[in-house]
């Protein structure tokens, strides 16, 4: 693992570690997501500050109703003929069911999000480790006590990551050797 943090940090760090070392790049995973980012390293390092500076001030919501997206849902006559007679509308209703499935499983969705980051994460770097297929079940079962026994003799990097990654993926809660990090690795 060469750097942690915001993408600022990271993308700082591997300029600075390409300019000795440009055989190959390293690879940038997302912490929240496990997915794999393409991070331009072009110009200078204050071109690289100013391109991934901490836009969340910018980006804020102005005060009031938030703004809609637009998408096509494809549903049955029935269930269109449901929506339409919701208070509200359709629209409104969809919103609401949303929200309620979001609120009534969080855990669930918390473990199912963990899993699919360690597992994207494992895909991209340890499909030729030892035991590989086996870690990736034990994953899905929920066994994280196996899972951390599968994955122990792998590359510390990978092992470390992976763990930081799966913090939430066990219901009993993270396994043994899972250390924690800040919440922004990527």
């Amino acid at each position: 693992m060469l750097a942690s943090g915001s993408p600022q940090e990271v993308a700082l760090a591997i300029k600075q570690h390409s300019a000795w070392r440009a055989e190959r790049q390293p690879l940038v995973f997302d912490n929240a997501t496990g997915r794999q980012i393409d991070l331009d390293l072009s110009g200078s390092e204050d071109e690289i500050l100013a391109r991934y500076e901490d836009r969340s001030a910018q980006t804020m919501a102005p005060p009031g109703r938030p703004r809609l997206i637009a998408r096509e849902v494809t549903l049955l006559p029935r269930h269109w003929d449901w929506l339409n007679g919701q208070p509200g509308g359709a629209s409104v209703a969809l919103r609401r069911l949303v929200d309620e499935a979001r609120h009534a499983t969080p855990v669930a969705e918390k473990l199912r999000q963990a899993r699919e980051a360690t597992y994207r994460f494992l895909t991209a770097v340890a499909g030729n480790l030892p035991r590989y297929e086996e870690s990736l079940r034990s994953l899905f079962a929920g066994d994280g006590t196996r899972f951390d026994a599968l994955i122990r003799d792998w590359p510390p990097d990978i092992n470390f990551y992976a763990m930081i990654l799966l913090q939430d993926a066990f219901e009993e809660g993270r396994p043994s050797s899972a250390a924690p990090v800040p919440a922004r690795c990527t």
